[in-house]
């Protein structure tokens, strides 16, 4: 690895040999004074595929043309558009299709699933979460904790970091789960954190806190289409994720779901229920019972919104033509050759936060400026200002993350300059 700043000979000779490489013409690329950005924020917002436009153009043409039958007739009718989703979604998180539902978006799927999975008593009200959790996580367990009645203040458990940077140790999850596993009635972890960028490992939670009694479930909102999952194996009891990030479907898309095949019939399970999630073979007897449908097919409420489902399909597309292997190859080459050039050339301005271990963490680097947050906005903006954008988390933290689609090693090489040029050595 050449981690000159002065000569991009290797980084260029990097993107050249990336079997990958072809995807990037499959992405509007934004531009910022006439020529492309170096652009970091598919943590946050994944760039638009072009298939998304003609996935969406498709659906809007078997409107105009054939209106209500489009249910019915065409390549993909609308009343099963959620099933053509199933598949690609679960090769995307590693569970069984029948355990995988394209539905609704993230903090509501994942109400939906604490009504089911969330069922606290006198001896066991609480929930687990980390401490700095994603603010919609921390409303959605707080809220759902006192809807049944019970104290957040006592019954919300945030686990602070035990290691330097805002880390959190399994050692940490293990010992707090020894000492109020009996009291807890549910683990809800993120697969990544995501102001670190510390990526968990879901099967070793799950068994820790299963051991205890407890129900588990994640957030994948930063580890779907990031990280090579395998949540069916993990045991993990559901997890919700978002698909604008890393997945590339568009701003505000629709969420997804999963629940672990062991509760794929169990009728019996509460949950909050709307006409969708009733069995197909009955539905339209529209009768007054509610026959749950199997697997995560059963927490779905109302019928597709086809419009919004569109670019999703366009985006799994591509994620089926690249693997996730592959993808995650390429992911762990990017941010390494990031990290390397941070910590050779601007280690005197810029501490890096997220694990040094590649499988503790994605494409995410979380980056802190010595000197204070003002100076860490200086650093933002002026990046910003020059093509480079990442994104800022309050109080003072800039993330970097190379998505493996669509960025190369020459963008990352950008970065480096970039901040070099801000702060000269």
């Amino acid at each position: 690895m050449d981690l000159s700043l002065d000569h991009d000979a290797w980084a260029l000779a990097q993107d050249a040999a990336d079997p990958l490489a072809r995807f990037r013409s499959q992405f509007h690329i934004p531009r910022h004074d006439g020529r492309e950005m170096h652009y970091f924020v598919g943590n946050s917002l994944g760039l638009q595929p072009l298939g998304a436009a003609t996935a969406i153009t498709e659906e809007l043409q078997r409107w105009a043309e054939i209106a209500v039958e489009g249910h019915f007739r065409g390549e993909r009718p609308w009343m099963h558009y959620h099933a053509t989703l199933r598949e690609p979604m679960a090769r995307v998180v590693g569970a069984l299709p029948s355990e995988v539902v394209v539905m609704n978006s993230l903090t509501a799927n994942l109400h939906l699933l604490m009504a089911s999975f969330y069922r606290p008593s006198r001896e066991r009200p609480a929930i687990l979460i980390e401490a700095g959790a994603f603010p919609s996580d921390r409303h959605a367990v707080e809220s759902q904790i006192r809807f049944h009645g019970f104290d957040p203040a006592r019954d919300l458990i945030e686990l602070e970091a035990d290691l330097p940077n805002g880390l959190i140790s399994l050692e940490a999850i293990e010992r707090v789960l020894a000492e109020q596993g009996e009291r807890i009635a549910l683990v809800l972890w993120p697969g990544v954190q995501y102001r670190t960028g510390q990526a968990f490992d879901l099967a070793a939670i799950t068994r820790l806190a299963k051991a205890r009694g407890c129900t588990v479930g994640f957030d994948l909102a930063h580890a779907a289409g990031n990280l090579e999952l395998a949540l069916h194996d993990s045991g993990a009891d559901f997890a919700a994720w978002c698909t604008y990030k890393y997945l590339n479907s568009g701003p505000g898309a629709v969420a997804a779901a999963f629940v672990h095949e062991r509760h794929a019939n169990r009728p019996e399970l509460p949950r909050l229920a709307g006409w969708w999630g009733h069995r197909p073979e009955t539905r339209f007897l529209m009768g007054p019972a509610f026959e749950p449908a199997p697997g995560a097919d059963g927490w779905q409420l109302s019928n597709p919104p086809v419009l919004a489902m569109a670019p999703i399909r366009a985006s799994l597309e591509l994620f089926d033509a690249a693997t996730l292997p592959a993808l995650r190859r390429k992911s762990v080459a990017l941010t390494g050759y990031l990290e390397a050039l941070v910590k050779t050339h601007l280690a005197d301005c810029i501490e890096v936060l997220t694990p040094a271990d590649p499988a503790q963490r994605g494409a995410q680097l979380s980056l802190r400026v010595t000197g204070g947050r003002e100076r860490g906005r200086a650093l933002f903006e002026h990046l910003a200002a020059r093509s480079v954008l990442g994104d800022w988390r309050e109080p003072d933290v800039i993330r970097i993350s190379p998505a493996p689609l669509y960025n190369r090693f020459t963008d990352v090489l950008a970065f480096a300059r970039a901040v070099r040029d801000w702060h000269p050595a």
